[in-house]
């Protein structure tokens, strides 16, 4: 496990490189390094979730941040946005943070652990690409973590490969929040929308 982007201390000999990503016409620079979630570019999962959403307004989590993309771009886009970037790889929580400061996005702080912990309550919007091979039992203890963290109306985002467990995470997540539909599709990554 320790191996593993999800760890909290990666074994991977630190070795970073800084990228610039663009999305929706905005560019953002971000240091990456090994041992972390995607290094060396945005993934195509996060850049899928991150063009399904609208503009976000109050308070916000970012579960699972990796180096930060997800909740940069977020944070840029929506300046009046309180946003909490949650990762449990201490790397990459490091690299979130810098990057946050690199983007001069004053709207984010960084909290290092396990988000099914960390996740302040009362929260109106709550992201995550999810570790999903930390396994069912992580991510599912994510997801029910989450629903618990958002307040009445509050919404889950989340991206996830249709061959990854999509259609079954679909179903536990109904289980859990009044509605859940599948608001975007691409190269097989489903991004769904899930109101408290």
């Amino acid at each position: 496990m320790s191996g593993q982007y999800f760890s909290p201390n990666p074994e991977a000999k630190s070795r970073e490189s800084e990228i610039v990503a663009e999305l929706q016409g905005t560019s953002l620079r971000f240091m990456t390094d090994q041992g972390t979630f995607s290094k060396g570019h945005l993934d195509e999962g996060s850049a899928l979730l991150l063009q399904s959403l609208p503009a976000l307004a109050g308070r916000a989590a970012d579960l699972g941040a990796g180096w930060g993309p997800i909740g940069c771009f977020l944070a840029a886009w929506n300046e009046g946005l309180e946003l909490t970037l949650i990762e449990p790889n201490q790397r990459a929580a490091a690299l979130a943070e810098r990057n946050a400061a690199l983007n001069h996005l004053g709207n984010v702080r960084v909290l290092c652990g396990d988000g099914r912990e960390l996740l302040p309550p009362g929260l109106d919007f709550i992201l995550t690409n999810p570790p999903i091979r930390a396994g069912k039992a992580v991510v599912y203890g994510l997801f029910a973590a989450a629903h618990a963290a958002l307040k009445a109306g509050g919404i889950l985002y989340l991206v996830i490969r249709k061959q990854q467990g999509a259609q079954s995470a679909q179903g536990y997540l109904r289980g859990l929040f009044a509605s859940v539909e599948c608001i975007a599709r691409k190269k097989g990554f489903w991004v769904l929308r899930c109101a408290k």
